[in-house]
């Protein structure tokens, strides 16, 4: 019996996660679009965010690339300044403003907040707590309702 009532529990949170309790919502006054993104997946980790650690600088996470190359770099810290978390979307700022909401099916409400080099155009990108996870995502075109911020 606990073991039904433990999955049921689990099942309750994940749903709570995916639809959208992580404190994002649309802007109100602002009309969605539904427009075709592609929507992959990203983690902290180096692969995906270009750091390395820095054995001269005994171990700290550096830029590996770009001109930031060799400069520290803050870990788990968007170009906007926040925390990285579920909902957490990185954009091409010039189609998407920062702090346009997207709700994405199979993942929830996501806001941008995060740049990446190879970004642009209909694509965004996804935080996920690993690299298996965001893996796991893979690479989706799909239909996703945009507010974008004025």
């Amino acid at each position: 019996m606990r073991l039904r009532q433990l999955s049921l529990v689990i099942a309750t949170i994940g749903g709570v996660l995916l639809s959208g309790c992580n404190g994002i919502r649309p802007p109100r006054g602002v009309t969605p679009v539904t427009e075709t993104i592609v929507v992959t997946g990203y983690c902290d980790c180096g692969k995906c965010c270009g750091w390395e650690r820095s054995w001269l600088r005994l171990g700290t996470p550096v830029y590996s690339y770009g001109p930031m190359k060799g400069q520290p770099k803050k870990v788990g810290i968007t170009s906007t300044g926040t925390e990285t978390r579920h909902g957490t979307a990185a954009v091409d700022k010039t189609r998407y403003p920062y702090g346009s909401v997207f709700y994405v099916p199979g993942y929830g409400y996501a806001r941008g907040e995060d740049a990446g080099g190879a970004i642009k155009g209909a694509h965004i990108d996804l935080w996920f707590p690993s690299h298996q996870a965001a893996l796991k995502w893979g690479r989706r075109t799909l239909k996703v309702k945009v507010w974008k911020k004025p």
